[in-house]
């Protein structure tokens, strides 16, 4: 009696400490202790562990849901075979998230399909997992959204609220024209997370023609600016994996063209290699 007593008790402490798992488990693990399988002290931290997981993964879960993740990706299911150019290890480098601590910006540059969004997706994966918060929008979506805010005049608490983030992942710079005033918005953004917080930018134009996808030249300079200061830049150079199994039904005028980017300058601190413009080193 004074057993049941005292199971009912624990059980009720755990629904009041809202255990559910260790709740769930408390039958088993006793039977397993009863009967010699396990001691007192495994059991309880059989229990425990196992509580922290289904609370690690409920984390996880909201967290992916609160940076708008909707399609998850992993680097274990990205084909590294099917882009030779693509140097393995050196996104292995950005999954260990040291360019977040050191508020670096990543940019990914390829032709369509070629897999940026992918590995954006799945860096930001591994930063929820790792307890980072996580913003991920289109430039589109990002641009409407700073729009809204200054007709409503809350921009600078949009522009405040997308600046939090540890991570901010801006996919599809220049799939689609940027709306008169855009870039000036997106900008203030930048301007706002320069050297505080770290970004990921996928983008299948390269910089040189930045000024024609905001707009502005002046912008454009402002931003690569700020983005290429303290960055990562990487060239996925090969053709679309989504048309991998039709590629001989497009026509060679329409196929990718590798992006030409700006020769790399000096290696910095730290892993992967940074890259930076001469104007930039020299300021």
């Amino acid at each position: 009696m004074n057993s049941q007593t005292t199971l009912d008790s624990i059980k009720r402490s755990l629904v009041a400490l809202k255990m559910p798992r260790a709740l769930e488990l408390l039958d088993a693990t006793l039977r397993q202790v009863e009967q010699g399988e396990s001691s007192w002290v495994e059991a309880l931290d059989r229990l425990l562990l196992e509580e922290q997981t289904l609370r690690d993964n409920r984390r996880t879960r909201t967290a992916l849901r609160m940076a708008r993740l909707s399609a998850i990706k992993t680097l274990a299911g990205f084909d590294f075979a099917f882009q030779p150019s693509l140097d393995r290890n050196r996104i292995l480098a950005l999954a260990e998230l040291k360019f977040i601590e050191r508020a670096e910006v990543v940019h990914l540059l390829g032709p369509p399909g070629t897999g940026k969004s992918h590995l954006a997706t799945a860096l930001a994966v591994e930063a929820v997992k790792a307890g980072k918060s996580v913003a991920f929008a289109t430039l589109a979506e990002i641009v409407t959204s700073l729009a809204k805010a200054e007709r409503e005049g809350t921009l600078r608490e949009r522009i405040r609220f997308l600046a939090r983030a540890s991570l901010l992942v801006v996919d599809e710079i220049g799939y689609l024209p940027v709306v008169p005033g855009g870039g000036n918005l997106f900008f203030q953004l930048v301007n706002a997370r320069y050297e505080k917080g770290a970004m990921i930018l996928t983008s299948n134009r390269g910089f040189a023609e930045w000024g024609e996808v905001f707009g502005d030249q002046v912008v454009a300079t402002a931003l690569l600016d700020r983005l290429l200061h303290h960055a990562v830049v990487i060239q996925i150079e090969g053709s679309s994996y989504r048309m991998r199994q039709h590629a001989d039904l497009v026509p060679e005028t329409v196929r990718p063209r590798t992006i030409v980017t700006p020769q790399a300058g000096p290696k910095r601190r730290g892993r992967p290699p940074l890259r930076k413009t001469e104007d930039q080193q020299s300021g």
